[in-house]
Order: C-alpha cells, then structure tokens, then sequence
C-alpha cells in the first residue's frame, strides 16, 4: 500500500492495509501461466483443504465473498418466507440483509456488556414460534458465547449460522469459531486476518449441508449431468486467483496472528493509563483474535475524537451502527440500550499486523491528545 502523508508529511496511518509478503505473488503468476484463472483451478481445493484443517472442519468450500456466504449458508438450511433468524443489532449490515433476502425476518437483540456479543439471554427470551435459526456473530474478533447459545438452539431445536467474517484465529477453550454451529461463514475482504481481496468460505461439519452449498453456489448444476440444472442456483463461486492469494494467506496465518496478538499486547499497555475502555476477552478460555483493536470513548465524543485524529493523519473507524435503528429496519421501534452505548461509543484503532511499534505509539498519542481535546 502506497504510504500517504498526513499533516507536515507525518506518516498516514490506516485503519488496516493487507500483508502479502509471502507466496501470493508466485501462486498468482502460476495462475496466469496455467490460464486458470476463473473458478477452476488447482487453487480452489488447495485453499479449501487448507481452510478445513485450520478450523477443524470437516468441509469448507469457498465462494466470491463473505456476504454471499451468508447468503448461501441459509439457503442451504432451507430458510425462507414465514421464518424468523434471532442475529445481534451490533453487527455489520451484511450479517442481516441476507436473512430479507430470503424471505425471512430478523429478529435483533442486544448484547452482552462484557463481552459485546449477542446475548444469549436475550436470545431466549425472542424466541418465537416461527424462529428457526440464532445467527452468531463473533464481532471484532471475539467469539460470542457459543455453549450457551447452543444451549438455547437445543432446547428450541433451531439452527446456528456462525458468522465468523471478523473472527479468523478466534477460538473458546481451543475449539475453533465455526465449528460450533451447524454452517459458517468467513470473510477474506482486504481488510481481513486472511485476505483474497474478495472472497468468502463456508465450513460444516454436516455432508448434506456441505452438498447443498456447493450445489447452490454453483448455478445448480446436477453433479453427474453435464450443463443439466435442478435448482435455481447462484454464482458465488471463488476464482482460482482468489483462492491462490488465500492459499498463501494460510501458509503464514500463525504468524499474522501472533502478530495481531502482540499489537493488541502493545495497546493494551500503551493505553493503561488513558481514559478509554478497551475490548478485551470476557472469560479465560477466550481467544479473541483482534481483527480490529477497540476502544470506547466517553459518551457524546467520539465523533470529534475521530476527527482530531484524522487530523493528525490517524485514521479509525466507528464501531458499527446498531442495525436496528437503520431506516430500513427501523419502522417498530426498539431499543437495545447495550448495542446503542457500545455503537455511539466505540471506535477501531489501526488494526494492520505489520505496525511497528513506533506506529503504534502515534496512534496512542494522538487517541490520548484527541480526548484531552475533544469537547473543548
């Protein structure tokens, strides 16, 4: 990534930038010289194998993003017109808009203060008739409380979908995210722990599920009749260029996390003394992983915060939005008083593996210069 300026040509530092110091680059010329280069390819099942091992799946296969693999993952459940999927307000948009893509209606709740995960309590408590599937998502690279939520999925017999797209690396009591529920979904979008610039998986412990997902990522097509079509499928299918950027990607995937790791070790004790509260693991058995390291500021700041800290050529980004209160999913009033206080409060600091210490130290300074600022 080219390095910007920021103010006096200090050094731009951004939210996040991919590392790809590793075999991507000869992977992809060997696409090129083998002229594989769309969903068919060497790569392809290289990166899947890869993939499944990591996480302890028994199957993963691979698709053009991380919103269609949510997409997919419901799909493969047969979830549709009439059922209702419990999913998290503090989350990305792209965990919810396949839930109405559908057919189905999302059904938000609040989440847990400690660990800003969707809370498992208030998940028992919107169970219905009609709801069919919890949707996990491990936010900012936290894993939510999968035992207690497949608690609540046994008792009301429901299906899990795990959206993992923030939480590569991120484990409860050494179990791997994903491999809890019943499907999953990653995300390897640019700025994610593995990247293939876009790209998703989806993993599963359950050959039928695994069947049908591949069935529908790939337009429908019946496997023993050639260009013959027995669903109304889609085409999410991964290009063997994607994959072999991803296959590389996992060959050093230890090491960025131990990198992702250190980073947050390094805020952790650098901002011990600045007035902010910071995401770390609720339980001992967490691993959080980190995609993104997270403060909160002090309510009613954060905005300026930002600001200040642009101005010094430091880029953040807000915690997201409570989709709840979206126009488009806001016409029955609700409140979700945890989501909203972390969504106003929370901002990402620069998250990237590679960030040097010296890096590190000007984000702090200049997070701990906009708080002495900020309001006045």
């Amino acid at each position: 990534m080219p390095r910007l300026s920021g103010p006096e040509g200090a050094e731009f530092i951004p939210v996040y930038q991919p590392h790809l110091g590793g075999n991507e680059r000869a992977y992809v010329l060997d696409c090129l010289d083998s002229t594989w280069i769309s969903s068919k390819g060497k790569y392809i099942a290289l990166f899947e194998e890869s993939f499944a091992a990591y996480t302890g799946a028994r199957y993963a296969t691979a698709v053009s993003n991380g919103t269609v693999a949510i997409h997919l993952a419901l799909v493969a459940l047969g979830i549709g017109p009439g059922d209702e999927v419990i999913v998290p307000s503090l989350t990305y948009i792209a965990s919810v808009n396949p839930i109405v893509q559908v057919g189905a209606t999302p059904v938000f709740v609040d989440s847990e203060r400690a660990s800003w995960q969707i809370d498992p309590e208030d998940v028992r408590r919107k169970v219905t008739p009609k709801t069919r599937a919890i949707m996990a998502v491990h936010l900012y690279g936290h894993p939510a409380d999968m035992p207690a939520l497949m608690e609540v999925a046994r008792e009301h017999d429901l299906f899990v979908v795990e959206d993992c797209a923030e939480a590569f690396g991120s484990r409860i009591g050494g179990r791997h995210v994903g491999t809890f529920g019943d499907i999953a979904t990653f995300s390897f979008f640019g700025n994610k722990t593995v990247t293939t610039g876009e790209g998703g998986m989806v993993i599963t412990n359950d050959a039928t599920l695994h069947d049908r997902a591949v069935h529908y990522k790939g337009q429908g097509l019946a496997k023993h009749r050639t260009y013959w079509h027995d669903v109304v499928g889609y085409n999410y299918r991964m290009t063997n260029i994607c994959a072999a950027i991803g296959l590389a990607q996992m060959e050093r995937a230890d090491a960025t996390l131990e990198k992702k790791l250190a980073l947050a070790a390094r805020y952790d004790r650098l901002l011990a003394d600045v007035p902010v509260e910071t995401h770390r693991p609720s339980r001992a058995d967490i691993l959080h992983s980190y995609w993104m390291y997270s403060v909160l500021v002090p309510s009613g700041r954060r905005d300026d915060v930002m600001a200040r800290m642009a101005a010094r050529g430091v880029e953040t980004r807000p915690l997201f939005y409570p989709v709840h209160t979206m126009p488009m999913y806001s016409q029955r009033y609700q409140r979700h008083g945890v989501a909203e206080e972390l969504g106003w409060r929370g901002i990402n600091l620069p998250s990237w593996p590679e960030m040097t210490e010296a890096q590190t130290a000007r984000v702090v300074a200049a997070l701990r210069d906009a708080l002495a600022g900020a309001g006045a």
